[in-house]
C-alpha cells in the first residue's frame, strides 16, 4: 500500500480537501502544484498557486511547485489547435489528465519519491483482487470518469481519489469547517487557457493566423452562404450561425480540405455508429467479442445502451440502440458497464 501521496492541488477546494482527507488517514502528504499557461503579461506566482501553498502551510505539509508549461502548451494547446483546424473538437481536458497530470507531472513527483499520486477529482479506483478499476463517482451529478479514460491501466494502483464518495456540499462544508481558503471559491467554468470562453479569439491571438472564411453548403453542396472560419463552429451548433435559412440550421459537419460548413437539419445530425481510435481499454485487455455497455459521446451525455467492436488493436465501432445527435469528431466516446469504465476512444 503506497504511503507517500502527492496531491495535485490546483487551488480549488477540491483539491484541498483532499489532502485534507489524506492527511487526516495517515499518509504522507505533499502537495504539487502545476504552472501550466500564462497569460500575455503575468508575472510571479498566480492566485491558485498562493491559495494551494496557504492550504499546505494549515495543513503543515510541503508544498511544491513544477514548472509544465513546455509540456503544456506542446501536449495539449496545440493539438487542441490542431483538431479545431482539422475539423474535430477537442477536449483539452482527457488530453491533460493523460499527458499532464498523469503523466508529466507524475514523472515528476516519482522522482522526488512519491508513491502515489492523488486529485480532487470526482471519480473513484476499486479494487477485485489483482484489478484495479476507474469507476463513477457515488455522486453521479459530479462525476468525471469520463475525463480520465486515456489513464494507463498500469498506473491505477498509484492513484487515489478520496473524494470519490462525497459530494460537493459535503466537501465546501468540510473546507468551511476547516477555514480553508478555498471553501468559497468559485469552480473552474471554462478551460483554463481560455477562461473568457472566445477559443477562436484565444487560437488566433497564439497562432498569429486569421481563420479562413468559407462557404457554408447543405448536403448537395449548394453554397448557402459565408462562414467566418471552421474554427468558428462544432458539429450541433445551431446558434451564431450569422445565416438565415427561414428554417432552423444545424452544423452537421466541417471540411477542413474545402474550407466548407456543412449545414442541415436536426434529424441530419442522428447516427447510430461511431468509429473510435486511440481505443484505451481499463477494465479488461482486450474485447474478443462484441461487449454490451453503455455510451457516452460527449460529457454531459447521460449515456445509452450500445455495443462495442474492436476493428484493431486500438480502433472500435460503438453500435448504439438508439440513434444518437451530434457525435463530434475528436471528441471522447467513453463506454461502461455498470459504474465501471471499460474504456473510451476518440471519435472519428
Amino acid at each position: 500500500m503506497p504511503n507517500r501521496i502527492f496531491v495535485a492541488m490546483s487551488g480549488g477546494v477540491d483539491s484541498s480537501v483532499a489532502a485534507y482527507l489524506l492527511l487526516q488517514a495517515g499518509y504522507d502528504v505533499t502537495g504539487a502544484t502545476m504552472t501550466l499557461y500564462r497569460h500575455h503579461g503575468e508575472t510571479g506566482d498566480t492566485r491558485d498557486v498562493t491559495d494551494a501553498r496557504a492550504i499546505c502551510a494549515k495543513l503543515g505539509i510541503l508544498h511544491k511547485t513544477y514548472d509544465m508549461g513546455d509540456e503544456f502548451r506542446r501536449c495539449v494547446i496545440e493539438d487542441f489547435i490542431k483538431t479545431y483546424e482539422e475539423g474535430g473538437t477537442p477536449n483539452p481536458c482527457v488530453t491533460c489528465n493523460k499527458t499532464i497530470k498523469f503523466g508529466a507531472l507524475w514523472e515528476a513527483v516519482t522522482r522526488d519519491g512519491a508513491e502515489a499520486i492523488a486529485t480532487g477529482h470526482y471519480a473513484r479506483i476499486k479494487r477485485e483482487g489483482d484489478r484495479y478499476l476507474l469507476c463513477k463517482a457515488a455522486d453521479e451529478s459530479k462525476d468525471q470518469s469520463y475525463f480520465l479514460w486515456q489513464l494507463p491501466r498500469d498506473l491505477l494502483p498509484h492513484v487515489l481519489f478520496p473524494l470519490g464518495e462525497m459530494r460537493k456540499s459535503d466537501i465546501r462544508a468540510l473546507a468551511a469547517r476547516q477555514d480553508f481558503e478555498t471553501a468559497h471559491k468559485s469552480d473552474s467554468q471554462d478551460i483554463c487557457f481560455v477562461p473568457d470562453g472566445d477559443y477562436a479569439g484565444f487560437m488566433g491571438g497564439y497562432t498569429g493566423k486569421a481563420p479562413l472564411e468559407g462557404d457554408f453548403v447543405d448536403r448537395d453542396g449548394h453554397v448557402l452562404g459565408r462562414h467566418k472560419g471552421i474554427i468558428h463552429y462544432t458539429v450541433g451548433q445551431r446558434k451564431g450561425l450569422g445565416i438565415a435559412l427561414g428554417e432552423p440550421a444545424f452544423v452537421c459537419g466541417k471540411d477542413p480540405v474545402t474550407n466548407r460548413v456543412f449545414l442541415g437539419k436536426n434529424e441530419d445530425l442522428l447516427t447510430h455508429e461511431v468509429r473510435l481510435t486511440s481505443v484505451n481499454l481499463l477494465a479488461v485487455e482486450d474485447i474478443p467479442s462484441p461487449m454490451a455497455v453503455t455510451a457516452r459521446i460527449r460529457s454531459t451525455h447521460r449515456g445509452d445502451t450500445a455495443t462495442v467492436v474492436m476493428t484493431g488493436k486500438d480502433t472500435a465501432t460503438v453500435t448504439f440502440d438508439t440513434p444518437q445527435r451530434a457525435a463530434c469528431r475528436g471528441q471522447s466516446c467513453v463506454f461502461y458497464q455498470g459504474d465501471v469504465v471499460i474504456g473510451g476512444g476518440i471519435i472519428q
